[in-house]
């Protein structure tokens, strides 16, 4: 078996105006599917980043990957590597989005194709792709309600509001969980925090989540937003609400202090992004639980290793999100399914996106009972809709946005806004 082909297109959705630690989402996301296409007769699929620094990279590496063994991940990695030493990728987006860092920018576009390689290879070997990660050891992989604070609509924006409304209040952002809740059947719950808004507001909405889900795992995201002095403030207030505290300050000295000092789990997906960045974070006990994404942490077995260092130095499991589609989900659900030591709700800002811009056949995937299912299909277990590509590869090439920047989008609404870290 050969690959034939390669195809990766960028597309674009609706993304709702949420609140963060830069400023506010723009009005579409973007990401690229690929698609690796063997010379029997399978395909198979990968979502990424769409930005154009990462996009540059994953249409260079097309034409390379033509007559490659799918099974020969080694010669994909060589490949990967001699393209991004030809090119010279740039910084936008990659503060939120940390494989869109030049730096991940190997991690990133290796883990796009591995995807797809794992999925040709499991389909042409008519088993689901978990059973190449060694196996699933659970059926169900639970995922977490993942809220937001946000405006009711974008600014000018080129589309009708979201169907979620204003959620500035905390009895706004508790009627957003019990939405999610009930549609979803999530059981913990994850506040994005780290906005204009300020620490005190966005714990006060902590407090309103307690008081309405007094059992629910709560977690905070201020996206490393916060001072050490403003983290362990908030840290009082908010006293045993948590279940972990995610990236409350920049950098892992200032993680190690606020754990040292609380006693608090810390969780990460900001300061440890690479096996560098955990040890040294484990030489300083800065966090405690890391959110593996196999996006920039070199794709799915790369995840796997991960996952064991972790166990190896007694440290939590998760998985960090950022908006994405199907493809994206369903490769998170195969490697968490394989990974036996997962301690905790995978993040999803799945329940985000419309359901007229799914990519992948028969539309949305259902979360039930707050988790997503893996069935007995070959490979990843999902199918390209190609209608539905095409449409949201025009939305790409007709809605102006190229690379990711919440900030710029902010000075739409305060033009006075700059990047500011920590901004509290």
């Amino acid at each position: 078996m050969r690959i034939k082909q390669v195809r990766v297109t960028p597309i674009a959705f609706r993304d709702a105006p949420l609140l963060n630690a830069s400023g506010i989402h723009e009005p579409y996301a973007l990401r690229s599917i690929i698609e690796v296409e063997s010379d029997n007769g399978f395909i198979g699929l990968g979502e990424s980043y769409g930005d154009a620094p990462v996009l540059s990279v994953l249409q260079a590496m097309q034409d390379s990957l033509v007559g490659l063994d799918p099974f020969d991940l080694n010669g994909l990695r060589a490949r990967v590597v001699k393209t991004v030493a030809a090119l010279k990728p740039g910084t936008a987006g990659a503060e939120l989005a940390p494989g869109s860092h030049p730096s991940k920018q190997v991690a990133n576009a290796y883990s796009a194709f591995e995807v797809a390689f794992l999925d040709l290879q499991a389909r042409s070997l008519g088993m689901p792709l978990v059973d190449l990660l060694g196996g699933a050891v659970r059926d169900r992989v639970p995922f977490s309600a993942y809220l937001f604070l946000k405006y009711a609509e974008h600014v000018g924006s080129p589309y009708k509001p979201d169907r979620w409304g204003e959620g500035i209040s905390p009895e706004q952002i508790v009627a957003q969980a019990r939405t999610m809740i009930e549609e979803n059947g999530f059981k913990s719950i994850k506040l994005k925090a780290g906005t204009l808004l300020g620490p005190e507001h966005e714990v006060a909405c902590i407090k309103a989540l307690r008081q309405a889900f007094p059992e629910a795992p709560l977690r905070i995201d201020p996206n490393g937003n916060w001072s050490v002095q403003t983290s362990l403030r908030m840290a009082e207030l908010m006293g045993d609400d948590l279940e972990y505290y995610e990236d409350p300050c920049p950098g892992l000295e200032g993680m190690a202090e606020v754990h040292k000092i609380t006693g608090i789990p810390l969780a990460t997906n900001m300061v440890v992004t690479d096996f560098d960045e955990f040890r040294r974070s484990v030489a300083l006990n800065s966090v405690q639980i890391v959110l593996a994404d196999h996006h920039y942490w070199g794709g799915l077995r790369d995840t796997q290793i991960l996952a064991r260092m972790c166990d190896t130095f007694g440290l939590g499991v998760s998985m960090h999100s950022n908006s994405h589609l199907g493809i994206s989900l369903m490769a998170m659900t195969h490697v968490a399914a394989a990974v036996p030591n997962l301690s905790y709700a995978c993040d999803t800002h799945y329940p985000w996106q419309e359901p007229d811009e799914e990519v992948i056949k028969g539309g949305k995937l259902p979360i039930v009972d707050g988790c997503v299912a893996l069935t007995r299909a070959p490979g990843l277990g999902v199918e390209l809709d190609y209608d539905q590509l095409a449409k949201l590869n025009d939305q790409y090439l007709t809605c102006g946005i190229r690379s990711r920047n919440d900030v710029t989008q902010m000075q739409k609404y305060d033009p006075s806004w700059k990047a500011l870290k920590p901004r509290f």
